[in-house]
């Protein structure tokens, strides 16, 4: 039998409260203490309980980007994970299911994969409770794959022992150990997929909403306030468990109205605030949105998208809010619009959008969707070499300067656009701020040249953050067969793409464009018109970032891989698609359910 070594894929699926989401992060951590690569990616309904539930964990030699949808082994808690999930396994894969739970298998219809029965429930209660059946299918995981015991004892330690004690530690272990030997004894050595460990840990493990966490304290954020809206919600969450850690305040607010509005109001006062929302919430916080922008008070937003309109699909993933958030509030007014791809953008963009956000006293929306966001991916530590820009902030002695000099002007108009911005309480920095279009001290005037030169104030300040923010550039060779264009999650798909055409022969690069507004037209046209042939990726149903291309630059990408169904792409289908772009030179491709597939 041909051996597979440490390149796995694995599911386990159920209902919600099986303990599925556990149950996979340990196995990834698992392998990250042996020296591996992972990556963990859920999908689940908006249910609290039931529905149908599944997680997807990757483990490689080799960095990895994105998930796979090819599947090794399947872990089935009940009927419903096998009937979707078993007709996705390769061949030798495996799936372990209950034995004493009558799954009929037999409509699988394969002979080239393995059944793994093993009395999951039953083994769950002799070594405690039953809620531990997910531990004893890990334990069956880890015989199969080979994969050290002790490597899992070690990650069972390390997430119960503090928050529940060596009792439940010692009963997880009993289960886990219970799976393993049975599985050993019943099945031994018949599973052609091996982990083994190829050198010790020291890389983080960790979501791009836990990176935005991280990123947003590392910048000196002291104020967070958000209404829990999916999949934004974990930000909230892991806020709240380091408010302690880091002297934060962390408001979970009525709805997503106070949310805004409490952190213009913390970041008026001037701390570092930040809010988090998804579309729906971010279309209730618009009105505050443009307040912001008119009191030129420093914002940082985070819109988690998720495919919509109004609830739309809780719980899952779209890039459909680009030209929402681009245009969002009455009137023009400079915003900064930026969208990581990477859990390691994640960390460094939300450091660098406080900055921004200081710098030119406006507002800063960070893009982000569920993919993103929720999954979790290894990384290597971050650099932390970075330096807080706080702005132009007034100091006491500026202020009593300019008392004695015709006083303080807030909005005072200046080449750059940026004022000298006080805070509540300092002697001298007094001004009126309100959501009215107003003079240099603030009080409310409504003459055309006011407005003209109030309104061609604000827009230099975006002329200004253009020159400092970073130009995008093309991952890849210069001389490719294809540029392949993107924007957000979709990366790590598009580069685990490129690595498989590039073992084809066929040279692509990426440019991915991560500065939205302000947009880095020239560099994104000089890119373009130079290409063999282009095509963009969206997770969106209208291609809205080739929409904003054209507008800038007027160059029409012609070909759009677009996919609108609430899922990532798989590097596999996009490598499909990718292929007849080159193959045919032209095409449109979508996911419809009219024609149920691409067209």
């Amino acid at each position: 039998m041909e051996t597979i070594l440490n390149n796995f894929s694995w599911k386990i699926a159920g209902v919600a409260g099986d303990g599925i989401l556990n149950a996979g992060l340990m196995l990834a951590k698992c392998a990250i203490r042996g020296g591996l690569w992972s990556f963990a990616t859920a999908e689940y309904p908006s249910l609290i309980r039931g529905g149908h539930n599944h997680l997807d964990v990757r483990i490689s030699e080799s960095e990895l980007f994105s998930h796979t949808s090819n599947l090794n082994l399947l872990v089935a808690l009940n009927q419903e994970s096998i009937d979707k999930h078993a007709s996705k396994l390769t061949p030798g894969g495996g799936i372990i299911f209950d034995a004493d739970a009558k799954l009929d298998t037999a409509k699988i219809g394969r002979t080239d994969i393995n059944l793994y029965p093993i009395p999951l429930l039953r083994i769950a209660e002799e070594s405690g409770s039953k809620i531990m059946r997910n531990v004893v299918a890990m334990g069956a995981t880890l015989a199969l794959t080979d994969l050290d015991i002790e490597l899992f004892n070690s990650v069972l330690r390390d997430n119960f022992g503090k928050k529940k004690g060596t009792e439940i530690v010692d009963s997880n272990k009993k289960a886990l150990k219970a799976g393993y030997d049975y599985a050993r004894e019943k099945f031994g050595n018949n599973f052609k997929y091996k982990i083994k460990p190829v050198g010790k840990g020291g890389k983080l493990f960790m979501s791009g909403n836990e990176a935005i966490c991280a990123g947003a304290i590392k910048a000196g954020l002291k104020f967070f306030s958000a209404y829990p809206m999916t999949p934004a919600s974990s930000l909230l969450h892991t806020m709240a468990s380091f408010e302690k850690d880091y002297n934060l305040v962390v408001k979970h607010t009525e709805d997503e109205i106070a949310a805004m509005n409490m952190a213009i109001g913390a970041n008026f006062a001037g701390v570092r605030a930040m809010t988090a929302t998804s579309g729906g919430g971010f279309a209730l916080m618009v009105e505050a949105f443009g307040l912001a922008a008119q009191t030129e008070t420093p914002l940082v937003v985070v819109d988690a998208m998720r495919p919509g309109p109004a609830t739309g699909m809780a719980t899952h993933s779209g890039q459909g809010d680009l030209r929402f958030v681009l245009h969002a509030a009455p009137d023009d007014f400079p915003r900064i619009v930026l969208a990581p791809g990477t859990v390691d953008e994640c960390f460094s963009l939300t450091f660098q959008a406080f900055n921004l956000a200081e710098k030119y006293q406006l507002p800063v929306v960070i893009l982000t969707d569920k993919y993103l966001g929720e999954s979790f991916i290894t990384v290597n530590p971050f650099n932390t070499n970075l330096t807080v820009d706080r702005g132009l902030l007034a100091t006491d002695k500026q202020l009593t300067e300019l008392s004695n000099n015709g006083g303080y002007l807030r909005y005072k108009v200046t080449n750059s656009g940026v004022s000298l911005r006080s805070r509540p309480g300092q002697q001298f920095g007094e001004h009126v701020a309100s959501s009215y279009e107003h003079d240099e001290e603030g009080y409310e005037r409504e003459e055309e040249d006011n407005k003209i030169k109030m309104a061609e104030k604000r827009f230099r300040k975006l002329e200004q953050a253009e020159k400092e923010i970073p130009q995008p550039s093309l991952i890849g060779p210069s001389d490719a067969d294809l540029t392949i264009v993107g924007w957000g999650s979709t990366k790590g798909s598009i580069l685990e793409a490129m690595k498989t055409l590039e073992k084809e022969g066929t040279k692509t690069n990426y440019l991915q464009i991560t500065f939205i507004s302000p947009f880095p037209a020239d560099t994104v046209e000089r890119i373009l018109k130079s290409a063999k042939n282009v095509v963009i990726v969206e997770g969106n149903q209208t291609a809205q970032m080739a929409s904003v291309i054209r507008e800038h630059t007027g160059f029409k990408i012609e070909n759009k891989i677009l996919k609108f169904t609430g899922r990532p792409f798989s590097p596999e289908e996009l490598t499909s698609k990718l292929k007849e772009v080159i193959a045919k030179n032209k095409i449109v491709s979508s996911y419809s359910t009219k024609k149920h597939g691409w067209y």
